[in-house]
This record gives structure tokens, sequence and C-alpha cells, in this order.
């Protein structure tokens, strides 16, 4: 098993010619193909592409399985299979097959990591290599684009049965990942099929990443709806060209007009990801940590205390804090709520803040991707309160890379 690159100009042989117009008609026909539709259609795709099969695998929501779209199949795992070190790393893997071989390569959208294609041919070269990434980039458009409206894609990717509350609050998340060339931002949050009042937000305008999270009071179907009205009215107000004063004004409005016994923690960010500016408001959440140069910078985006989100009358100020610094290229920035350091274990032991904090130091310097960093840590912390988080662990990680334009 070897990851593999393409070399730049390789040749295919005699079988490099491809039928056009039979492609033209697939890529037409995948249009309007039903999602359950798509191994099917992968398996076509490839056949005119001079290759044997394909086979469609996603993530599951915990990431920890890749569940084949072909119910035939059984899934296969994250963290020891070929597909899965696929996932992991972003690149591709090739594996001896008894007839070939097969090709693992990561379905990804934009900074999203789906899952895999496993492209299975009689032999590999540069330009079925290169035929294989086009197939994985193609089918994670296509994934995309169907599973915003398809629940079977969404069932496909469940391992178990999902409370309301989760299944409300999950209808307003975001993807995962998000990024730009000069910034991405990740976020994890459990228990997967239980959570409440718990989110994240991530969002690229041109060349401003927003980022949010939120904690809100409770534990049950009010305090999903809580989360899901303030982050509702936080979009509203940035789609509508707000800044981020306003942003936060809305959301206390509209917690204090709708939920009026309700409110959320919260911290707030814009970065503008040219110059690194980075503006925040924290609203009685525990504060961002900056980590630089592979340690935390004790203090740098602490800030004064300010009253959650939410609380009507004399507690909400006429107008928020808004703090400002500059960040450094590589700077990465880390929100989580208290459920994350308060985990405990058998024993009592929390999880606790240094613990988290190294995780992601170590395993960044190592080079592992931010997603794969969250990844690992959130089942950490999983093993460590014995998949029995007592209250909702969210982590938010974003990072200022501008020397990737």
């Amino acid at each position: 098993m070897i990851p593999v690159s393409d070399p730049p100009h390789a040749s295919a042989g005699s079988d490099a010619a491809v039928d056009e117009s039979r492609l033209e008609e697939l890529i037409i026909e995948a249009q309007t193909a039903l999602p359950f539709e798509l191994s099917a259609l992968a398996n076509r795709c490839a056949s005119a592409l001079g290759m044997d099969t394909a086979l469609i695998y996603l993530v599951d929501l915990q990431q920890r399985l890749l569940i084949p779209l072909d119910e035939a199949l059984e899934p296969l795992s994250v963290a020891g299979s070929s597909a899965g070190w696929a996932y992991r790393t972003v690149s591709p893997r090739v594996v001896d097959a008894d007839d070939g071989v097969i090709v693992w390569m990561p379905l990804v959208d934009g900074a999203e990591r789906l899952g895999v294609l496993a492209v299975r041919t009689a032999s590999l070269d540069g330009v079925r290599m290169r035929r294989s990434r086009m197939l994985a980039h193609l089918f994670a458009m296509l994934i995309t684009s169907k599973r915003a409206y398809s629940d079977w894609l969404a069932a496909r990717t469940r391992t178990s049965a999902m409370r309301l509350p989760a299944e409300m609050l999950r209808a307003f998340l975001p993807p995962h990942t998000v990024g730009s060339s000069r910034c991405v931002s990740t976020a994890v949050l459990e228990p997967a099929y239980d959570i409440a009042g718990d989110a994240f937000d991530h969002s690229v305008v041109k060349n401003i990443l927003h980022t949010m999270i939120l904690d809100s009071m409770g534990h049950d179907l009010a305090s999903g709806l809580t989360t899901s009205v303030a982050m509702a009215a936080a979009r509203n107000t940035r789609r509508g060209g707000g800044d981020l004063a306003d942003v936060v004004g809305s959301v206390d409005q509209a917690l204090a007009q709708w939920l009026p016994d309700h409110f959320c923690t919260g911290v707030l960010c814009r970065l503008d990801a040219v110059t690194g500016v980075l503006r925040w408001v924290n609203c009685g959440h525990p504060p961002p940590l900056l980590i630089r140069s592979e340690r935390v910078v004790e203090g740098a985006l602490d800030s004064r205390p300010q009253p959650p989100i939410g609380l009507a009358g004399q507690l909400t100020p006429a107008a928020r804090q808004v703090h400002e610094t500059t960040l450094k290229p590589d700077d990465h920035v880390l929100l989580y709520t208290d459920g994350v350091v308060e985990a405990r274990d058998a024993n009592g032991v929390e999880f606790g803040l240094d613990r988290f904090t190294d995780f992601i130091i170590r395993f960044s310097a190592a080079g592992q991707r931010p997603a794969e960093v969250l990844r690992l840590l959130i089942h950490a912390i999983l093993d460590h309160q014995r998949n029995q988080l007592r209250d909702d662990a969210t982590i938010l990680l974003f990072e200022w890379r501008p020397q990737l334009r």
C-alpha cells in the first residue's frame, strides 16, 4: 500500500482515448440522478474513462466509519484501513488487488472531507490516476449538491437514532470545514446524535471569515430552539451587510423578542484574511485561545466579561464591546464550549484545558490538517469520558495562512 502522485507527462498507452459523447451523456444524466443511483452512475463513468469500477464511501457523522452508498457492502474503518488513510490525509492511496489495483481517492468539497472513492483498474499510470482524481472531484460535487435535499444520504451516514433536538439543530449547521486560499475553519461537536444547546457557524464572504460558537442554557428542545434562533438572526444580519456589533445586537433582540426566558453564551469572530485583522465579541463564554508557534499565547484574546446573549433588560448593553488584534501567519484561534474541558473520566478527572490545548499543538506540529486534529481530539474526549458526555462539547479551530495564496 503506497501513496501515489501522478507524473506530469505520463502516457496511458493505446487505450487512452475516451468516448466523449458517452461521457457527456453521463454528466447530463448526473444532473437528474437520484442519490441512490450515484453508485451505478459512478461505475458507468469509470467504464467510460477506461477503468473497471468506482465505489463511493461517505464518512459517518462521528468520522469513525466510511459507509458505502452500495447498501450490499460493509463500512470501512477510518482509523484502520487504506480508505481511511486516504480520508485522513486527503491523499490518494493505491492498493494491489487480485485483478489489478484499487486507487482510494479522497472525496473533498472545497475544504470539507466527504469520504472516499474506490477506483478499481487493471493497471495504473499517470492518465488513469488523473482520471481517478477527476472522478473524485465530479462525485464530490454531485454528493454536495444532492445531500441538501436527500434524506437517504443523511440516513446512510448515521449509525444511531437521532433525537429531535439534535435533528433540528443539525439542520442549521454548516459543513464541518470551510475555507479559502488564505484561511480555513473547521469544527466538531458531540454527542453527535444527542446535541441540544451547542452549535457552531462559519462562513467565508469574499476575503472575510466569519466564525461563531454558541452554548445555550439547558439540554432540551428549547435549548436547540434558542441556538437555532440565534444562528438565524446572526446569519440574517450578516447577509444584510451588518458588522460584528450589529450581528450580536440582532441576536440579543431576536432572543429577547421570541424566547424571552432563554439565553446563550457565545463568541463571534470576524477575520480579514488579507490583513490578518481579527475582531471578536465574547458574550459570557470561555475566552478564545490564540496558538502561535506551537504554544498558547496566554491572555491574548481575553476581554472584559459581557453578559450572555438574549438577556433582556438592564443586563444587556446598548452596544457590545468589539475587540481587535492582528494575527500573524499560521496563527490558530480556538473556540470551544465548557463541555470540552469539563469532560470527566470514571474517577472524576477533567479532560482539562492544558490537555486540550496540548493535544492540538502536538498533532498540528506533527503535520495533521486542522480537520483531522479535531477529529482525533473529539474522539480522545469521548474516550476520556467513555462515550458518555454529560454536556455538549463543541470545538471550532480556524487558522490564517496568507502565504498559501
